[in-house]
């Protein structure tokens, strides 16, 4: 006579790992999804992006935010406007994102100044703006132009493109495993049969 089997328990492994494991990787595709929403879903609108580095603007958008900017017809602008140029002779190097201060008609040409919110004083310089479009600013997302400088670095980009798609992969692996294990010892035990001797 046989004695019955006795059922063995195997402990589930502990679900804070593997809660933790999968929080992080839904929260690293979730600030994947939505800076890709930020970055190509107004570009597919035809709006124009800008990071703003600097802080003659702050108060109104921060150093760090991304702003898109509509082209415009420079006819269609309006003193209180936002509008991101390249400054004239004079200027400081590279694309200045201020609100526009005064425009006057001189000579039939329509003259522009501009100001910082943050700044004292208007700009020093005058200019005019000869290209057909003007981009005037729409709306900004504040802080995510942080990250798309940080981006700049290959090793950021790398981690942070990769390290989201690892936790993926892992994760994928552990449910793989998972699944195996649990088939296995879902299995019915295949014994030889006993073969009976006279």
């Amino acid at each position: 006579m046989s004695a019955a089997p006795v059922p063995v328990t195997i402990p589930a492994p502990p679900r804070s790992r593997h809660s933790a494991r999968g929080a992080l990787a839904w929260a690293a595709t979730g600030l994947a999804l939505v800076l890709g929403a930020v970055m190509f879903v107004p570009a597919i609108l035809g709006y124009e992006r800008y990071v703003i580095t600097g802080g003659s603007m702050t108060g109104t958008y921060d150093r760090g935010s991304v702003l898109f900017a509509e082209a415009v017809p420079p006819a269609d602008l309006r003193v209180g406007d936002v509008i991101t140029y390249d400054p004239p002779n004079g200027g400081p190097g590279g694309l200045v994102t201020h609100r526009i201060a005064t425009i006057e008609e001189r000579d039939g040409r329509r003259v522009y100044r501009t100001k910082g919110d943050a700044n004292a004083a208007a700009d020093p310089w005058e200019f005019t703006l000869p290209d057909p479009l003007q981009a005037r600013a729409v709306f900004a997302v504040p802080y995510v132009g942080h990250l798309i400088g940080a981006l700049s670095d290959r090793g950021t980009r790398m981690l942070v493109i990769g390290l989201p798609a690892l936790l993926v992969a892992l994760g994928v692996l552990a449910a793989l495993w998972r699944d195996a294990g649990r088939e296995a010892r879902s299995r019915p035990d295949r014994r030889e049969p006993e073969v009976a001797t006279p």
